[in-house]
């Protein structure tokens, strides 16, 4: 799971967020602070994985508490959520290590997008010490679909096909060769989709030794 510390003056809007990064699978708020020095206090006590962060506050805007922040070396994620379009704020706070940056008002299909890419950040980072090449290409926003949020030449249709069929037999596992006959789509393309379902931590991949033969890989849905 994923701790959420929301840094929201308006208690209505922060409601409303909170409700909304709950409804995510996979993320959880903690707590939520009315300004930066309620946050410091926050991410003193408290395990806070990502922040969802205003920029506009009283006592401690979002810029002073992002560079007291980093001066206390917690390095923990930003999404910054603020009605703030000048040039050299965004600098700013993208260069304090903001993964994201969302302009007041939005939709709440972008927040998604921006926490769902997030997860998979999240996730293939925690997973290895070691991050190979095309694992750094998923959470390059370069390199990934931003009209799905997933990698280019996958297929938004296929993917939810695949998960749900997953979803649908949760605790079994299947072999690629066994979901393809299923799904009615290639192994070679089934094998694909797996991959980057496995690289989020949303199926689990199982290795089955036989007594002859090469290993055969297994996967299960496992959720966020």
């Amino acid at each position: 799971m994923i701790d959420v510390l929301i840094i929201e003056d308006d208690p209505m809007v922060a409601q409303i967020n909170q409700k909304f990064v709950n409804s995510v699978e996979g993320f959880s708020v903690v707590d939520i602070a009315t300004n930066g020095q309620e946050a410091l206090f926050s991410i003193e006590n408290k395990k806070i994985d990502l922040i969802i962060l205003d920029i506009y506050m009283p006592k401690l805007d979002g810029i002073a508490f992002l560079k007291k922040m980093r001066k206390t070396r917690h390095n923990i994620d930003v999404i910054a959520i603020t009605a703030s379009k000048e040039a050299d704020i965004i600098d700013q706070v993208l260069k304090l290590g903001a993964v994201d940056y969302l302009v007041k008002p939005f939709e709440y299909e972008r927040l998604k997008k921006s926490l769902d890419h997030y997860k998979i950040r999240f996730r293939l980072l925690k997973k290895n010490p070691i991050i190979k090449q095309e694992d750094i290409d998923k959470i390059t926003n370069g390199f990934l679909n931003q009209s799905t949020g997933i990698p280019k030449g996958l297929q938004k249709k296929t993917l939810e096909k695949i998960r749900s069929f997953l979803k649908e037999h949760k605790g079994q596992s299947f072999s690629s060769e066994e979901i393809a006959k299923n799904m009615d789509i290639s192994r070679v393309t089934v094998r694909r989709y797996l991959e980057f379902l496995e690289s989020t931590g949303e199926i689990l991949l199982e290795i089955e030794y036989g007594s002859i033969g090469r290993p055969t890989n297994l996967y299960q849905y496992k959720g966020l």
